[in-house]
């Protein structure tokens, strides 16, 4: 995945970049970012199942048990075999970015760091009516899986590296179960998009909470990536996520 741009995007916003798309890991799990050419990059895996594979009709099994293979069949060659239960990354009801009650995970300078992250001062002269609450507390927002709550922090699109002609790989994207990975198509000869329904680990046990929110780094910045904070652009087809507060 490309996570920025060395020449035109600052350090500043390629940590900001780097939180974001690190921290999505409900279905994504992702290794150490690394520079390849003039872009910042990151090797991962999408936690999404092929929309053809079935389970074996009228066969018995123990397939609900952990950990026990189930049969399975492809829907288009039908193939039989089986198969392990298989899902997204075990996270055990828990912040993948916290260490403790005090250290939170984020990208800062260039890496991942374990920092404690203060809260930003209330202004001193804050009208009432000017507090930052959160508008999406309590809005009706869902995406395309019918999840409601905190769409924009669980739905993001992705730009992959696949240059051509990697048909394989183009083809195996195609294939996976919509929503959770839809809207695959090519951007240029090297870059293929799509969208993940993947939720955001700095969301807190309530689904709607940002843990970064008003943190500070220790150069004073937000912690909060500032992507997070930026209204998308939408396109003439695009009428954002149903219920959004903001629309």
């Amino acid at each position: 995945m490309k996570i920025a741009d060395l020449k035109d995007d600052s350090p500043t916003y390629r940590d900001a970049a780097a939180t974001w798309i690190l921290g999505h890991q409900e279905r994504i799990s992702t290794g150490r970012p690394y520079v390849r050419g003039d872009d910042l990059m990151v090797d991962a895996v999408i936690h999404v199942p092929c929309k053809y594979l079935e389970p074996t009709p009228g066969v018995g099994t123990n397939g609900n048990e952990p950990g026990v293979a189930a049969p399975v069949r492809c829907g288009v060659h039908r193939f039989r075999g089986r198969m392990r239960p298989v899902g997204p990354p075990s996270r055990n009801g828990q912040l993948p970015f916290r260490r403790g009650e005090e250290k939170t995970i984020v990208f800062y300078k260039g890496r991942q760091r374990a920092l404690t992250l203060p809260l930003k001062r209330a202004a001193k002269r804050a009208l009432p009516v000017m507090q930052d609450a959160n508008p999406c507390v309590g809005a009706p927002c869902r995406t395309a899986d019918n999840k409601h709550g905190a769409a924009c922090c669980r739905d993001l699109s992705l730009d992959l590296a696949i240059p051509e002609p990697n048909e394989r790989m183009e083809l195996l994207l195609r294939a996976r179960k919509s929503p959770y990975l839809c809207k695959v198509k090519r951007t240029d000869a090297d870059t293929v998009e799509c969208e993940v329904i993947s939720a955001c680990g700095y969301l807190e046990l309530d689904g709607i909470t940002c843990a970064l929110h008003d943190r500070l780094l220790p150069n004073g910045r937000l912690a909060k990536p500032s992507i997070c904070m930026e209204w998308p652009d939408l396109g003439p087809d695009d009428t954002g996520h149903p219920g959004c507060a903001l629309l």
